[in-house]
């Protein structure tokens, strides 16, 4: 008598202990977590309310912290950081502590120069010690102010207050002495290794169950498979049947050729209109300048090394002494810079690789967008703040400005230019005046 093999039952089988072990390891792992939790809370020995423990108070003069913030912005951070790195200047962390006192502090703030013509024995040494750079006496800071900025400066050094735990909560460092905190359900890695399990056991079972009805096609016999000796066809074979017949088949046939068209068309159209279009160009400076730092950390505005973008038709590429303005005295010995000073000393230009370029059957005019229309720089060359290596964003292709022009309104406020312009748009509709209504699409406002 003939036995039958059943794949289907013996594939299921296994899938269910499969399935089994899965769930029972990340019972386990739950488990487990909570466990860990309970364990933590007690350990901790104190069940009350929870008690801060207060940081160390920062050293200060009862100026105003806030208030010395924006005063430090506003006037010191050029050419100091409020931790200990060194910029221009000195890094201002303890610089009470360091320094001869608060009151010799103030006097070097208001008028620096006439410390040092004095003879002053710190000041002298400060002076010297930063390549003789004279600094700017603030004549317009009262000492009241003078005592907010210190206090902040402290404030940014001083170490930061332990934070609370909720009310009911088991408090760290209780009566038990312990430092763990408590948890009251999974961690956040515990609940990603759960689902990544069941993702896993979901996808796995989807290929079994492809893998089951396959075999179980491949296996079964040709015609009545009850009947001891009946003779069945080899699986290469069958496989090899099945090929020839649906590469012979002349529908398959014509549903590819035609697919295959369509695709190479597709391609070939794609391929046609993505000529001069260069999304996505990230060129290899021959310096290797970060925006990200210059433009995102320090916050340098746009226009200080772009001096044309609010007066002429390109926003220029900056020269080498606007490098220098900031590099003669800062980072000095860094091999990025030494290239500019080496450009400088053999009187070569920076070879600067052009990142954003258009056609010469394109006119722009930077001055028309962000001085009139007061476009941010952001708008068509993407977060450039953000950038360590400057790429084309946008795809400055023509529909793109064009669409620009359909969407962005004008700026008419307070802008006597435009007053009959928008008396007569508002005769025809309500909808505000934007830059389509006012020649935006004409040719000739682009190509001529």
């Amino acid at each position: 008598m003939k036995v039958k093999f059943d794949y289907k039952l013996v594939v299921m089988s296994r899938l269910s202990k499969f399935c089994g072990a899965l769930t029972l390891a990340a019972f386990l792992l739950f488990h487990g977590e909570q466990m860990n939790a309970q364990d933590s809370s007690a350990a901790q020995g104190g069940g009350g309310p929870a008690t801060a423990t207060p940081a160390p108070a920062a050293a200060g003069g009862g100026g105003d912290v806030a208030k010395g913030k924006e005063l430090f912005e506003n006037n010191c951070k050029t050419c100091h950081n409020a931790n200990a790195e060194a910029l221009v200047g000195p890094g201002l962390a303890g610089v009470r502590q360091r320094t001869p006192g608060e009151d010799w502090l103030k006097k070097w703030i208001k008028n620096p120069s006439a410390m040092i013509a004095s003879g002053d024995a710190y000041a002298v040494k400060i002076f010297n010690q930063y390549n003789k750079i004279q600094m700017t006496s603030f004549t317009n800071l009262s000492d009241g102010d003078i005592t907010s900025i210190l206090d902040y400066i402290d404030s940014e050094s001083a170490p930061k207050a332990a934070v609370a735990a909720p009310d009911g909560a088991p408090a760290a460092g209780g009566g038990g002495g312990g430092t763990a905190t408590a948890s009251s359900g999974p961690s956040e890695l515990f609940t990603f290794v759960l689902v990544a399990l069941l993702v896993v056991m979901l996808l796995v079972l989807g290929v079994l169950l492809v893998i089951v009805t396959i075999l179980s096609k491949a296996v079964a016999p040709q015609g009545d498979g009850s009947v001891v000796g009946t003779q069945t066809t080899p699986l290469v074979q069958r496989i090899r049947d099945g090929l020839f017949s649906t590469v012979n088949n002349s529908t398959v046939r014509s549903v590819a050729i035609w697919l295959f068209l369509f695709v190479a068309t597709k391609m070939s159209i794609d391929g046609l209109y993505s000529i001069g279009i260069q999304q996505g160009y990230a060129p290899k400076q021959p310096i290797a300048y970060s925006h990200k730092l210059h433009a995102g950390q320090y916050k340098i505005d746009c226009n200080y090394c772009h001096t044309g973008v609010n007066k002429g038709k390109s926003a220029h590429i900056p020269s080498a002494n606007i490098c220098m303005n900031c590099h003669g005295v800062i980072k000095k010995e860094s091999p990025e810079i030494q290239k500019i000073y080496a450009a400088i000393e053999q009187n070569k230009p920076i070879e600067w690789i052009r990142v954003h370029n258009l056609p010469d059957l394109a006119y722009f005019n930077h001055s028309q967008h962000v001085n009139v229309g007061n476009v941010e720089c952001q708008t068509c060359h993407g977060e450039i703040q953000k950038m360590e290596v400057v790429e084309q964003r946008s795809s400055l292709t023509m529909g793109w400005c064009i669409d620009c022009h359909r969407k962005t309104e004008v700026n008419t406020k307070d802008n006597a230019y435009y007053d009959k312009l928008v008396a007569l748009h508002r005769k025809e509709t309500k909808e505000p005046l934007k830059v389509a209504n006012i020649g935006g699409l004409e040719c000739s406002k682009c190509h001529y």
